[in-house]
């Protein structure tokens, strides 16, 4: 199979491609990585008691399950020292770029081939690109007027500033995610006063996680089978459980319960606990896995802020009511860019057709993974394909051996585009499935662009996308 593979991106997207082409025999690929290590979200997001909320042995390739895993649920730096482990032992090491920032990639269709553009000049040709850039790569700032007066320090959660010392300091978080749950009871009893200013609360429930012991991790480690068992039964549960809240299943009304009970648990007062219930439905935002963050918001030197902001000043945040609160550490749990995909890449495919423009009223690809105008341009964790209940890594790999089946057909008959019909029959099926979820009730969150448009997730379980792309239907393209 003589195709020469560009790979935009080194996360667990990139680097599963690339060792099903390097098991495949295919060693002409190139990754091309823009940050000076591999890692993706794992090698950004360093604050402290960065973690996973899917269970570790969930949390790996199928076909690399043997890492020693410490916790039930892993923490960053083990997470990346996995995929470090992974990329060494199958030896894409050789052909990954690192600091090469893919800018451009474009389609020339008298070759029907790419060029692919980074900061150090034009590469190429290659018969295929795959993006593996997934969508938590490029951290969200809010737009709050007079942010850029602020004198003190300020940082975004994903670019932590680790030479900032915040003992004893007055520091104020905006956002109260994910990643602002598990670093707000690492940074609440080590400074002097934490403002967390709450635009709506998220539903928080407990999470199961804790150390395996060394006769546990020995036999995960020694015994294949008790680990893949594991697996399988950790995949059953969110499968058969958390999933169906998702839909307005049997299991809503039980986690509902379950994160009412534990906010009530953990948050004796009754003023603060109305203000971290939400009004919503329980996943219409990413619910949050933990233990320890309600109980940091009832330290005596945290304060929960509901007010909105009005503007940053000089030396602190301003609300409405005109309340000025002086701080010297500005913290974003912000999240991320998520609904713009490819973004700032500009990618050009036939008769000069930018997929920005493709993408104006949201984003969407067949399955995900390919898009009308763009020949053999396939997406890892494209539009549509993140998971609100499992593990993305069961998507990556469902793709990757998708991508894997259409390379013989475009090795064979030219340069492979899906059908603007195929497309068009898939986001009916898909507009449809979405309806019936949680994620379009009234919420904001990171799933939807601007328009209110659900673009990030997948509407079923993740074994029907699995099922759905076991191979590919070669009537959904034109080839040549």
């Amino acid at each position: 199979m003589a195709l020469n593979v560009a790979i935009i991106g080194a996360g667990f997207g990139g680097l599963c491609m690339a060792i099903q082409l390097r098991k495949a025999g295919v060693t002409s690929y190139t990754i091309f990585e823009k940050a000076e290590r591999l890692g993706g979200t794992w090698r950004d997001n360093t604050y402290p008691g960065a973690a996973c909320d899917v269970p570790s042995h969930l949390y790996s390739y199928s076909f690399e399950q043997g890492h020693d895993w410490s916790r039930r649920y892993p923490r960053q730096p083990e997470i990346l020292a996995y995929l470090d482990r992974c990329a060494g032992k199958y030896g894409v090491h050789r052909r990954l770029r690192l600091g090469a920032e893919v800018t451009a990639a474009v389609f020339d269709e008298a070759a029907g081939r790419w060029r692919v553009t980074t900061a150090d000049g034009e590469h190429g040709p290659f018969d295929v690109v795959v993006s593996g850039v997934g969508q938590l790569n490029r951290p969200r700032l809010p737009d709050i007027p007079g942010l850029g007066e602020f004198e003190g320090t300020s940082f975004h959660s994903a670019r932590w500033d680790h030479g900032h010392d915040l003992a004893g300091r007055r520091v104020a978080v905006i956002g109260n995610g994910s990643s602002a749950a598990q670093f707000i009871p690492r940074v609440a009893p080590v400074v002097a006063r934490l403002d967390v200013y709450q635009r709506t609360p998220s539903w928080v429930i407990p999470k199961p996680d804790g150390a395996y012991g060394p006769g546990l991790r020995a036999a995960f480690r020694h015994l294949p089978p008790l680990r893949s068992a594991n697996r399988r039964r950790v995949n059953r549960f969110i499968e058969s459980v958390v999933y169906p809240a998702l839909v307005d299943g049997w299991s809503r009304p039980l986690m509902t319960r379950r994160a009412t009970e534990h906010l009530r648990k953990q948050v004796p007062d009754p003023a603060l606990r109305a203000r971290l219930t939400p009004a919503y439905p329980i996943g219409c935002k990413r619910i949050v896995l933990d233990d320890d963050y309600y109980p940091a918001l009832t330290r005596p030197n945290v304060e929960v802020v509901t007010d909105p902001i009005t503007r940053v000043t000089r030396h602190g945040i301003e609300t409405a009511g005109g309340t000025l609160r002086e701080v010297d550490t500005i913290i974003f749990a912000t999240g991320f860019l998520t609904t713009d995909f490819l973004a700032p890449i500009e990618v050009v495919g036939r008769g000069g057709r930018r997929l920005g423009e493709a993408w104006k009223d949201g984003a969407e690809a067949y399955l995900g993974m390919a898009v009308p105008g763009f020949p053999n341009l396939f997406l890892l964790y494209g539009p549509n394909t993140n998971l609100g209940h499992n593990s993305i890594i069961l998507m990556i790999e469902a793709q990757v051996r998708y991508i894997m089946g259409c390379l013989p057909l475009l090795g064979a008959h030219g340069p492979m585009e899906v059908r603007p019909a195929a497309m068009d029959a898939w986001r009916r099926a898909l507009e449809g499935a979405l309806a019936r979820t949680v994620w379009q009730a009234d919420c904001a969150s990171w799933y939807k662009n601007a328009a209110g448009r659900v673009t990030n997730n997948w509407p079923g379980p993740a074994a029907a996308y699995r099922r759905i792309t076991r191979s590919p239907r070669p009537g959904s393209f034109t080839f040549g």
